[in-house]
């Protein structure tokens, strides 16, 4: 191809849509069912129908794509399963915002008529997230692409439901539940919400049946007192022991109530007697079933109190904690009210206060699930990636309740439970059934599931189970899952339990967690707070790759990340500087005859030094993308390609290339393209589109990069005596433009260098280099000696140090100290008076309370450059004057 191809500038939108639609057309996401591949299978977290890409989406659909690319480019036999989630509450709720604005809602459509509406919302609208995902450069296999509603995901919820109820693993009974009244359904404990909320301890008095006193009670909830059946009191409390047995009369009611001793009362907090609300307590309700007391639903599922709250009835949970305490206190039954900062639970979705609720639910019976979960992992069937999650993992199933299952909505998978009308019999079944077997007419369950118990067969329902498919045999169980350390017990935790239970095996080999994206000032993005980046835009702005590359440099394990768009910015520049090296390797080599070129055993040192790097690179990049380590990986790949590639060895190879010397002109091409064309491969997982677009310049007619070969280490490209030559040059060269810097001489200025070695086996390295110093530094000449550096230092020449040798530029003749005076004098009272600014603003106690954290954070990063720019030009003064006093 010609060497003009690529453009002068590299525009990401263009090359991206143009690439993606590319690997598309020709099925390269494709799953292949060759044999004698190894598998590697991801399964995709399916985002929810209702979502949008937000920053948590692109890192962990990033790091997926990452391994995937890279497996794929290893020769495995790679797939990522793409799919949505039907996500129950919010689905539903979407809908249910959208009937508002048209003045209906779902009960007046009828459940029939509204399962519909949100079918017909899921086609319109429930693709957005699938095409931002592709906007992403994710490759994962569409064609395999399920929803957690479809057919077959649907006939496996039903068949995994009907096993675990016939071995008496799911069962329905009167328990205690978090409910919502806004959502109207039940939540499982880790869809709560706790937040520390400043509230009140109010202490109420019991009198005593007999009329010989009262007891005291401290309670956060005085509304729900009109659920009380009893009051408890530790049986070893010497204060209260005696009451045991004892009844007691609850105020504003009248019902009189025992006093119970349960080990489980504090003696230490509040008055140590506690207030027994069995149907609207966690632990009152564990009470009530040691104790056998009555339980009494004081309030409904709109959180408004009941028939039971007698004169209470109807008064919303707030209002008539108002009345209650108002009558208490008009009773002197109220003893005093006490600030209290307390954990109160809400809606993971809406946000509302939930309410314990006794109600009738369907459970999973999860402890004898749990245990097999644990024993897996601690087999190391599993193993989970940072190793710190997995005592958590187990701290949590070790201690796990039974799951609560039930939602009160219509969107999900309805349970497939029917009672008869006639006897009560309950029948589950994989079928819909007609009648009961005593003929009476069944009900079906009006409950659906939680939409978390379709999400943990995920990882082989999505496969074809309960088929045996080829799909299944091939791909079970999963190499790894990629997913957010926030939902380990949300969703990891329950497939490894649905995994092991359906499949007799874990679902992945592997559990890497990744942490959060947060904002630059590290604190979590929220839309209250305004500080979240939306990724589209970043994508629009900078381009893909530049965004992924982020992204993965940042993703160090259990470490969250600190985005801003400065830092997207910076990559792009990588991007740019990636291109340019492209484009010229493309406008002097051919690569047709370059791309299969053999190289000669005696290249030049450079030659031979960047072959050993790119060697030492693939083996670091191998084995940390092997480990999960995508921020080393990265980091190799950018400092070998900016500081090593494009800094040095570009410009070591412009002389053989712009030269005369056809042989030395003839190894260097094929040197370069060996080079780009195995840094392009090593960087394709990362940055998908910029890499096919050069791979497709540099090696034409080879195909996709995407099924190109990673690249691999071989040792016998390593040279520890290369490496150690150019480390020494690229040190003399350094310290070379430094001094030219420091001394402000300008590019023009042609120097001259003298080089004092304190050996001549040092002496010998850089005579050997001594073409190259020249070009690098723009040198008349380079003097390379052995002896004493300060019997060889020239009078007038500035000093500087290249590990061992001594390095002397000059001055004579090159500057004007007395102007170099002025000129750093001037820039330095500058530098002094916008450091002096920045400072008084930092020391302004109003403005670090007020702005923002992110507006501090960079008056603090302003001040500390401007500090680092005053130090450097007040040495480079002192040294000037040094030399005008000499």
């Amino acid at each position: 191809m010609s060497s003009k191809a690529l453009a002068k500038g590299y525009e990401p939108h263009e090359v991206e849509d143009r690439w993606y639609r590319y690997w598309e057309a020709e099925g390269l996401f494709a799953a292949g069912d060759t044999e004698g591949r190894e598998p590697y299978c991801i399964v995709i977290p399916p985002p929810n129908v209702t979502g949008e890409l937000h920053m948590g989406h692109a890192l962990n659909n990033t790091l997926q794509d990452v391994l995937i690319r890279y497996h794929r480019m290893r020769g495995l036999n790679t797939l990522w399963q793409p799919g949505t989630d039907h996500a129950g509450i919010a689905t539903q709720n979407v809908v249910e915002r959208a009937l508002a604005e048209e003045g209906t809602d779902r009960h007046a459509l009828g459940r029939d008529r509204f399962i519909e509406r949100v079918w017909g919302w899921r086609r319109e609208k429930g693709g957005q997230i699938i095409n931002q995902l592709k906007r992403l450069g994710c490759s994962c296999d569409w064609s395999r692409e399920r929803f957690t509603m479809d057919e077959g995901l649907s006939r496996a919820v039903r068949e995994v439901f009907v096993q675990l109820y016939e071995e008496g693993l799911i069962f329905r009974g009167d328990y205690i539940i978090n409910w919502c009244p806004r959502c109207h359904t039940a939540l499982a404990d880790l869809e709560v919400e706790h937040e520390d909320v400043d509230g009140h301890l109010y202490h109420i008095r019991y009198p005593l049946a007999d009329g010989s006193g009262h007891l005291t009670v401290a309670t956060t909830r005085p509304e729900t007192m009109l659920g009380d059946t009893a009051v408890s009191v530790n049986p070893d409390d010497k204060r209260y022991k005696k009451y045991i047995g004892a009844e007691v009369v609850l105020p504003l009611i009248g019902r009189r109530m025992p006093v119970i001793g349960d080990a489980y009362v504090t003696t230490d907090f509040g008055t140590g007697v506690l207030k027994v609300t069995p149907a609207h307590d966690f632990n009152d309700f564990e009470i009530g079933r040691r104790h056998d007391l009555d339980t009494v639903i004081m309030m409904d599922e709109s959180a408004a109190v009941s028939e039971a709250g007698e004169k209470y009835a109807g008064l919303d949970r707030f209002e008539a904690r108002k009345a209650v305490i108002a009558d208490l206190e008009a009773q002197g039954l109220l003893a005093k009210i006490e600030p209290y900062r307390h954990a109160v639970g809400h809606c993971y979705r809406c946000k509302t206060m939930i309410e314990p609720l006794l109600s009738k639910q369907w459970f999973v019976r999860a402890e004898p699930l749990a245990k097999k979960a644990i024993a897996a992992v601690k087999k190391g069937d599993t193993k989970i990636f940072p190793e710190n999650w997995t005592k958590t993992y187990f701290e949590w199933l070790e201690n796990i309740r039974d799951w609560c299952i039930s939602r009160q909505i219509w969107w999900g998978h309805r349970i497939p439970a029917w009672t008869c009308q006639a006897c009560g019999e309950v029948v589950v079944s994989r079928t819909d059934p007609d009648r009961c077997a005593c003929g009476g007419e069944l009900q079906q369950e009006t409950d659906v599931l939680d939409t978390w118990f379709s999400s943990a067969l995920w990882p082989f329902s999505t496969l074809g189970w309960p088929d045996r498919t080829p799909e299944l045999e091939r791909y079970y169980p999963t190499s790894v899952l990629v997913t957010g350390f926030d939902i380990l017990f949300f969703w990891v935790a329950r497939m490894m339990m649905m995994g092991l239970h359906s499949m007799k095996d874990v679902p992945f080999r592997h559990v890497y967690l990744h942490a959060l994206v947060r904002d630059a000032g590290g604190e979590k993005m929220s839309k209250s707070k305004g500080n979240v980046i939306d990724p589209l835009k970043v994508m629009d702005q900078y381009g893909t790759d530049a965004f992924r590359f982020t992204l993965a440099a940042f993703a160090a394990m259990g470490r969250d990340i600190r985005m801003s768009e400065e830092r997207v910015a910076g990559y792009r520049n990588f991007m740019n500087k990636l291109w340019n090296a492209a484009r010229l390797t493309l406008m002097n080599v051919e690569p047709e005859a370059q791309a299969a070129a053999e190289l000669p055993g005696d290249l030049p040192v450079e030659e031979r030094w960047i072959l050993s790097r790119l060697s030492a690179v693939t083996a670091e990049v191998r084995s940390a993308l092997d480990e999960y380590r995508f921020n080393d990986a990265a980091q190799t790949l950018y400092q070998f390609t900016w500081h090593e590639f494009c800094d040095w060895y570009l410009e070591l190879a412009k002389p053989a290339l712009y030269g005369d010397d056809a042989p030395a002109k003839r190894v260097t091409r094929a040197v370069l393209t060996r080079v780009l064309s195995e840094l392009v491969r090593l960087l394709h997982p990362f940055i998908p589109f910029i890499t096919e677009e050069i791979h497709q310049q540099l090696v034409p007619g080879a195909g996709s990069i995407m099924v190109a070969p990673y690249p691999e280490a071989d040792d016998s490209r390593l040279d520890a005596a290369a490496e150690a030559d150019l480390a020494q040059l690229i040190e003399v060269v350094t310290s070379v433009r430094n001094l030219r810097g420091e001394m402000n001489l300008p590019p023009s200025a042609r120097i001259k260098v003298v080089l004092v070695c304190p050996d001549a086996n040092g002496a010998g390295t850089l005579t050997a280099l001594e073409h190259h110093i020249v070009n690098l530094v723009r040198a008349e000449a380079v003097d390379i000696a052995v002896g004493s550096p300060e019997d060889k230092r020239p009078a007038g020449s500035a000093a500087g140090l290249a590990g061992d040798v001594s390095v002397f530029v000059p001055l004579a003749g090159l500057i004007d100290f007395t102007a170099e005076e002025a000129r750093l004098q001037k820039e330095i009272a500058k530098l002094e008076k916008d450091l002096s600014r920045v400072r008084a603003k930092l020391g302004n106690e109003d403005f670090l309370q007020k702005a923002p954290a992110e507006v501090v954070r960079k008056e603090k990063d302003k001040a500390a450059v401007f500090g680092g720019k005053l130090q450097k030009l007040t040495d480079n003064l002192a040294k000037v004057r040094a030399f005008m006093n000499a």
